[in-house]
C-alpha cells in the first residue's frame, strides 16, 4: 500500500471514531422521555434509557437484534410477546430478536434501564411498530 493511501485510510478511521465519540453522551429526546448511547460497534449497541413517570414504548420488534434490560432505578411493567412483568431496581429481562415488547413507567418518578442491544444490526432504523400512544405507527 502506498504511503498516501495509507495515511488516508488512517484519516478516514479516524473520523469514524470521532464521529462515532461525539454521539456517546447525546441525549435523544423522544415523547415518553430520552436516552444516550453509551456504546456503540458493528454488534452491539448499549444505551441509557429514561421513562418519565406515566411514560410507555411503543409495542414494538426488532427483525436483527435482541435486547437485555437492567433496571437501574424507578419501577416499570414491561410487555414482552403478551407477558407482562413487573420491574424495578435490580431486575432484568431479556428480549428476544422478534419479539413484540414494551416497558411502561408504572411509578411517580423516572424509569432508568441500560439496554443493551446485540446482532447483527442495531441500528435505530430496526423497529416494527404496532402500537403506541404517541402517534407514531
Amino acid at each position: 500500500m502506498k504511503k498516501s493511501a495509507f495515511l488516508r485510510s488512517k484519516y478516514v478511521l479516524g473520523m469514524r471514531q470521532i464521529l462515532q465519540a461525539m454521539k456517546m453522551g447525546k441525549m435523544t429526546q423522544c415523547p415518553w422521555g430520552s436516552f444516550e448511547v453509551l456504546s456503540e460497534t458493528a454488534d452491539h449497541k448499549v444505551k441509557r434509557i429514561i421513562v418519565e413517570p406515566g411514560g410507555c414504548l411503543s409495542l414494538q420488534l426488532h427483525h436483527f437484534r435482541s435486547e437485555h434490560w437492567f433496571v437501574v432505578s424507578g419501577k416499570g411493567v414491561a410487555t414482552v410477546d403478551g407477558k407482562k412483568k413487573s420491574l424495578r431496581a435490580g431486575n432484568a429481562i431479556d428480549i428476544p430478536k422478534k419479539a413484540k415488547h414494551r416497558i411502561q413507567n408504572s411509578s411517580n418518578e423516572e424509569l432508568i434501564f441500560i439496554e443493551v442491544q446485540t446482532g447483527k444490526y442495531c441500528g435505530d432504523d430496526d423497529i416494527e411498530r404496532f402500537e403506541d400512544k404517541y402517534g407514531r405507527v
